[in-house]
């Protein structure tokens, strides 16, 4: 993976996680979700209404173009183990934001992830 394939990989990973955050702030500010009820329109418009909401749109939106171009320039089986960068910054940074628990378990399980990646992504053939 060239250096410009990975950094919009990262970007992409980056601006996924990002998401996520700010669409864990939305619901922070909305409450428990629920559709499919007569009240789905009433969520609807409560979502409407929150900027983190738009803020994590915004982001997924970004992120798949910064996806299609991070699969333009590298295989799909060195690309999308990169996804799972984001389980590690989204852990960390809900623990900081949040306060998320963060276990030992967890921190064990984020070890294994980065091991993950690093050894999916590492070029051997050199």
């Amino acid at each position: 993976m060239t250096a410009t394939a990975f950094a919009i990989a990262i970007t992409s990973v980056l601006l996924n996680a990002a998401a996520q955050l700010f669409l864990k702030a939305g619901t922070n500010v909305v409450g428990t979700v629920s559709f499919g009820g007569a009240d789905t329109m009433q969520t609807l418009m409560q979502i409407a209404r929150v900027p983190w909401f738009w803020a994590g749109f915004a982001c997924y939106g970004i992120s798949l173009f910064t996806w299609i171009a991070t699969l333009s320039r590298a295989p799909v089986s060195v690309a999308y183990p990169l996804l799972s960068i984001g389980y590690v910054v989204n852990a960390l940074i809900a623990y900081w934001l949040f306060g998320e628990s963060l276990t030992v378990q967890k921190i064990v399980g984020i070890g294994f992830i980065v091991i993950g990646v690093v050894l999916l992504s590492w070029n051997f053939s050199k």
